[in-house]
């Protein structure tokens, strides 16, 4: 993030502050299969295994030949291979046999748009971001040859022990305190990433932060457009309100695009503590207003307390009698660590759940018309009226 001009250099002195403001899916879901999210784990019960050596996505006789060509040092044995469970989007597979253990990432089966999945892209923030203070998996190798055993471009990094919390039932392996110190962990790791100066990882042309606010709104309302089949008119409502009302961006920086915990795993340190081992998935990393990460950030934080939303299709595992802190709580942490003031965050939460809405009704679009089959598609449409309610609820509090 940029420091505001006339603050003494500290923390923020690496947060870029934007040029004038212009006017104008990613959801863990219960009983979903393929989910979206693919966590570099060594946790067997999230891994679908196969005796062949050609699995979906993956020619692991031609990936051995291939490295055995090109970078015999990188092996130490034959190579073994296990899908990780997940993967409406990028593909990721944990890989044995190497010098180390490994997690493969590609783009997922079937057409890819141009501007999705780009491997070089998350292969480069990855990269960039190694001798900073952010906790990230170690890159290894990125590959753009077919002869791999993989058809389009993808890439190695390290595996990273660890758990992702997910449900709830995940909160049964710590202890409140530890809770609270996770949560309190990832806000200062957010913070962390925001005050890295893109400039000095390389990463200064990663993306084009002035009007990304808006450009953001634009792009999801078009999204919504293209799966409207129904009437919604909250979510109608919450679109025209959010463009009425777009805020003034105070700092840019490099944003994550969908922080969150289950996001992050955690590990124990070596005196047995439990710690924020790596941040995964950024897909949809980009340079853009620092805000917009935590909207998100708190959206997902917030989803145990929405109205109206069926807790059999929501999957989440922060729940404040559980001992997790308030998001006021996070973000006192955040803004600490930033050392910066975080103003009223009601449009970036409104925004954060019209985007989770619009990815959703997506979803819903497609089970409608018969483009994807499975267990619990259809409870999906279920989640979109009372994310946008919530939405506009956020922007009530600011009116």
């Amino acid at each position: 993030m940029a420091r505001p001009s006339g603050r003494s250099s500290s923390s923020t002195e690496s947060l870029r502050r934007p040029g004038p403001n212009r006017a104008v899916r990613r959801f863990w879901l219960q009983n979903i299969p393929s989910g979206r999210y693919c966590r570099a784990v060594s946790d067997e019960a999230n891994r679908t295994t196969t005796d062949s050596t050609v699995i979906p996505g993956l020619d692991l006789d031609a990936f051995e030949a291939w490295l055995q060509e090109h970078h015999p040092q990188l092996l130490a044995g034959p190579l073994s291979a296990s899908l990780i469970a997940g993967g409406r989007s990028n593909l990721t597979y944990a890989i044995d046999g190497g010098v180390g253990p490994w997690v493969l990432r590609r783009p997922p089966l079937g057409h890819v748009q141009k501007t999705a999945h780009d491997m070089a892209r998350e292969f480069r923030v990855l990269s960039a971001l190694q001798p900073t203070a952010v906790p990230v998996p170690r890159t290894v190798l990125f590959i753009d040859d077919p002869a791999a055993g993989v058809e389009m471009p993808f890439y190695l990094m390290e595996r990273v022990d660890g758990v992702a919390l997910k449900l709830r039932s995940d909160n049964r392996l710590f202890t409140v305190d530890q809770l609270v110190s996770l949560s309190e962990e990832l806000a200062t790791t957010l913070a962390t990433l925001h005050s890295v100066d893109p400039a000095s990882v390389g990463l200064e042309d990663f993306g084009k932060a002035d009007g990304f606010v808006e450009r953001q709104l634009v792009r999801w309302g078009r999204q919504y457009e293209g799966s409207r089949n129904r009437d919604i008119p909250d979510l109608d409502a919450l679109q025209g309100e959010l463009a009425e009302r777009i805020p003034t961006t105070m700092y840019t920086s490099i944003v994550h695009g969908d922080f969150r915990l289950d996001n992050a795993l955690v590990s124990n340190d070596e005196s047995g503590m439990p710690h924020i081992a790596a941040v995964l998935d950024w897909e949809m990393a980009t340079l853009g207003d620092s805000f917009t990460d935590l909207g998100l950030f708190g959206l997902y934080w917030n989803l145990s307390n929405f109205a109206d939303m069926p807790e059999s299709v929501v999957a989440t595992s922060v729940f404040e009698e559980d001992g997790y802190p308030s998001f006021d709580r996070v973000v006192e942490v955040y803004a600490k660590a930033a050392g910066i003031e975080v103003p009223d965050l009601s449009w970036y939460l409104a925004f954060a759940a019209f985007k989770l809405a619009v990815i959703l009704e997506g979803i819903h679009f497609r089970f409608q018309a018969g483009q994807t089959v499975g267990d619990g598609f259809d409870r999906i449409g279920s989640l979109v009226a009372p994310l946008a309610r919530a939405g506009r609820t956020y922007l009530s509090r600011k009116a």
